[in-house]
């Protein structure tokens, strides 16, 4: 395993303020938690068991059997902590029953000490209500280092515990591939095969999966879209013939640890503007509703939160949902925010069963449906539940454009396209002025040099951590847009399970 650099931050265990953190641990870890699938009929499972299988064996996702839930005095007692003691504290009822407090702490500790900002995910003010949390300060510029990071520390954690190897099994639309890859290249037992789009991401996205050359690192380029990635990965966590040889893991956010640490920037930035006494609404640049999940599980959590704003651009099949009902698949058309261009949005299934009365049964019969016609009418209970806590909106391509050319010119901040798509609802959405509007910023903008240029004409420069990008040489292999082709390359390259 390749090393691993230790914080240079303070919050060393040793330290007084970390021992009077662990000796207030919260009522909420005093019980395992469980874990039930969406879908009703596969067994639940402890955290262990749910990191490491990723998707439910009867297609589910798995969430929670139920919300954990702080007091607001619980919650103002978080404010000024150390974001690694943040993480501890909030994710510490999802892990309860697999990892002590203490390891908890070691783990986020290790996690977000890879960070170039010493606040992690700092925010940054726009104008009297506008905010953005800036989340791609990790090793590879992208939101997902956040979740990615600890979860390549937990699949080492659990797997240290048995004989298992695990086959990681992910698709990209740009961002998660590299940051899953930087958390567990060289890691022991683990092999990561990471798909992508072939065309269809930004070259520095591409260049970051790629130059990877650690001997448990694939990277495969296959004709088609995300959609046509992500259809692929799930079908072989119920190819009994893949499954029975190896153990498949998930690192997309179908992987609830995934979203479990992306609700803690949800509070941080909470936190900072007021909370628990005063709601925020946050603006999400959406494409498979993972990230807006995690801000769906911080309010259910106590933190008040006045609104969670879906941004899609174009391809829009979230925003058709919130607004009319209609989930209903169409053709993804490429643009300048690549991550976005999904048009079956996998968490969003976490949602709907929450908002029908957690019925698995009735959840598995309509995403059946779902799945056979790639068209479904949200029930009127989803509908309305839904309502309650989000709006959406949807940005084209020149939305996107004014909003990086607005930031630039008016507020000196260069955003990504992604990143102007959530801006653009954020500053359309009609939210109370004295409630603050935090826009969640998913990449670097020097991911793409090209958008962000013809918006402001300035063209964003790699930080020089990762300067020498463009130098290194690349790995990849190119596979047709079918599956037997990619599982029999899997099957070829991958360790069995033990």
């Amino acid at each position: 395993m390749r090393p691993r650099r230790q914080s240079q931050r303070g919050g060393h265990f040793a330290e007084p303020h970390a021992k009077a953190f662990l000796s207030r641990p919260s009522p909420l870890t005093a019980r395992s938690m469980e874990y039930i699938s969406t879908r009703g009929s596969a067994p639940a499972l402890d955290f262990e068991g749910a990191t490491l299988a990723g998707l439910a064996s009867d297609g589910g996702l798995y969430v929670p059997r139920e919300w954990p839930r702080f007091s607001q005095q619980e919650i103002a007692d978080m404010a000024g902590l150390p974001y690694a003691q943040l993480a501890a504290k909030v994710m510490a009822p999802f892990v309860a029953g697999s990892l002590s407090p203490e390891r908890l702490l070691e783990l986020t500790t290790q996690a977000y000490g890879r960070f170039a900002h010493e606040a992690v995910t700092p925010l940054r003010q726009l104008d009297e209500q506008q905010w953005v949390l800036e989340l791609f300060h990790g090793p590879t510029l992208a939101f997902k280092d956040v979740a990615l990071q600890l979860l390549g520390l937990l699949f080492e954690e659990f797997l240290a515990r048995t004989d298992r190897n695990l086959t990681i099994v992910g698709a990209t639309s740009g961002d998660t591939g590299s940051a899953a890859i930087d958390a567990v290249a060289g890691r022991d037992k683990v092999d990561i095969f990471m798909l992508h789009p072939r065309g269809r991401v930004s070259d520095v996205q591409r260049r970051q999966m790629t130059t990877v050359l650690a001997p448990n690192v694939h990277n495969i380029a296959i004709e088609g879209s995300f959609d046509d990635a992500q259809a692929m990965v799930k079908r072989m966590f119920n190819d009994r013939a893949m499954t029975d040889r190896f153990a498949i893991g998930a690192v997309n956010s179908i992987n609830w640890a995934r979203l479990m640490a992306q609700v803690v920037y949800y509070f941080a930035a909470g936190l900072q503007l007021g909370a628990p006494h005063r709601a925020v609404a946050f603006s999400v640049p959406t494409g498979n509703f993972g990230d807006v999940f995690a801000g769906y599980v911080a309010a259910k959590m106590g933190l008040p939160v006045a609104k969670l704003i879906v941004a899609t651009n174009v391809n829009d099949i979230l925003h058709r949902a919130l607004s009319s009902g209609d989930y209903s698949q169409g053709t993804v058309t490429p643009t300048a925010a690549p991550s976005m261009d999904i048009q079956v949005s996998s968490n969003f299934e976490r949602l709907l069963f929450d908002l029908n009365g957690r019925d698995g049964a009735a959840l598995a019969e309509q995403m059946a449906g779902f799945e056979a016609t790639r068209a479904m009418q949200l029930t009127n209970a989803q509908r309305e539940g839904a309502s309650a806590l989000f709006q959406s909106a949807r940005a084209d391509a020149d939305e996107m454009a004014r909003a990086i050319r607005w930031a630039w010119e008016s507020c000196g901040e260069l955003i990504d396209p992604h990143t102007a798509c959530g801006l653009h609802a954020a500053r359309t959405a009609g939210i109370e002025a004295r409630t603050p509007v935090v826009t969640l910023a998913t990449a670097h903008p020097a991911k793409f040099p090209e958008a962000v240029e013809r918006s402001t004409g300035h063209r964003p420069s790699l930080p020089a951590r990762v300067g020498d990008l463009f130098d290194r040489e690349e790995r990849l292999f190119e596979l047709p847009g079918d599956y037997d082709a990619v599982a029999d390359y899997v099957a070829g390259h991958a360790t069995p399970k033990a």
